[in-house]
């Protein structure tokens, strides 16, 4: 019988985060801070709008760019916090979470051969997504002493003839890197120099502790050469809802929505009456969630350098990223005994890139009591490791 497989999706491997996931649900007592996804309810006006939009009948298809009230909204909201001028009838589509977002920009864009510049460690589609839109990922080694952004230097050194795209994955899953205005500065310079394009995954533009965040496609010539994805996971604790939406130069949107109008027609209709309501009335929600997470950022912090453990403090995002190098392990080997013997689950460092080697994810998207119990564990564990050195 011939293989039914294509060989290229038979290649990729399958995402590091899940093997955990799926270990510790198997577990009692166990507990896990190794899923991005927040611990919050969606607002109830936002869960209330969509009951009322289901009681109006309201679940025929939208346009395949997404409901023009809600794309109006987006518009209004990434004026008002990022100083971005986006035009929702030509320069933007609702999608299936920021994730197809990727997936579509990239499949519009790259040619086979074309380089993907991935800085790493960062989120686990970004390589293979570029792998299956034909497109060749050449990943940037982001270091610890730089706080894991990216340095102007570091990107002038990975260009070849055949760079295309840019990934610019902050605020960083799983770093919780940022870049500030100084850093993107730099790196408009190079990327105007060489020609390039820049995909920006700003899916954790909400969640940053250290000022405003600041857009790389706010600089003068950067929007009409960058692709802008944002969605409504994160910041407004709606991941099973999977809205996202794609903002783009209109030559590049209509490619994009060709791909989407037969991939997917629309995002669900529902979603999209919810967020019409998220964008216009939830900044109080959203600034009361992001001051929880801040608090346990802070806390974790003060765990680990208490621990004398190394670990740089992030400013954005709900993630902390400690390194494990001392202990002689790899961050899979770590992160498995850590499990196994006191039911914490936390993700290994090379499950977003090779270079996270030595150190762990670990999520904040939890309770502080949660946080405390595992903190314990994870202390209790550290300790033993050292003493039997």
């Amino acid at each position: 019988m011939r293989n039914p497989l294509n060989k290229t999706v038979t290649e990729i491997k399958p995402s590091g985060i899940r093997k955990f996931f799926d270990i510790v649900h198997e577990m009692d007592d166990a507990i896990s801070l190794g899923v991005g996804e927040p611990d919050f309810d969606t607002p109830w006006r936002v869960r209330d709008e969509a009951i009322y939009s289901l009681e109006q009948g309201r679940t025929i298809y939208t346009s395949n760019s997404g409901l023009m009230e809600l794309r109006e909204e987006v518009s209004i909201y990434l004026k008002r916090k990022y100083d971005l001028e986006y035009d929702p009838k030509t320069e933007m589509m609702i999608t299936v979470g920021g994730s197809e977002a990727i997936d579509v920009a990239l499949r519009a864009m790259l040619d086979p051969g074309d380089e993907v510049l991935i800085p790493q460690p960062s989120y686990v589609s970004y390589l293979p997504c570029t792998i299956l839109a034909g497109g060749t990922p050449v990943t940037i080694d982001l270091k610890e002493e730089n706080e894991f952004r990216l340095t102007a230097e570091e990107l002038e050194a990975a260009i070849t003839d055949k760079t295309k795209i840019l990934i610019l994955p902050f605020p960083n899953n799983p770093t919780g890197a940022i870049m500030e205005r100084k850093d993107l500065e730099a790196i408009v310079e190079v990327v105007k120099k060489h020609d390039i394009f820049v995909l920006t995954d700003e899916i954790y533009s909400e969640l940053s502790y250290a000022g405003e965040h600041v857009s790389i496609a706010s600089f003068p010539g950067m929007k009409e050469r960058t692709v802008y994805i944002n969605g409504f996971s994160k910041a407004f604790a709606m991941t099973g809802w999977r809205l996202g939406y794609a903002c783009a130069p209109e030559v590049l949107l209509k490619q994009m929505l060709k791909i989407h109008q037969f991939a997917i027609m629309c995002a669900p209709t529902t979603s999209q009456y919810a967020a019409i309501e998220a964008l216009r009335n939830c900044d109080d929600e959203v600034a009361a969630m992001r001051d929880e997470y801040n608090e346990r950022r802070r806390y974790l912090v003060h765990r680990f350098k208490e621990m004398k453990l190394q670990c740089f403090e992030p400013f954005g995002a709900f993630y902390i990223f400690p390194s494990i190098k001392e202990f002689g392990m790899t961050s899979d080997e770590f992160a498995t005994k850590f499990l196994t013997e006191k039911k914490v689950a936390v993700v290994p460092g090379t499950a977003f890139g090779d270079c996270g080697e030595g150190f762990l994810r670990i999520s904040y998207a939890y309770s502080l009591d949660n946080l405390k119990i595992a903190l314990d564990r994870f202390e209790e564990f550290v300790n033993e490791l050292r003493a039997a050195k």
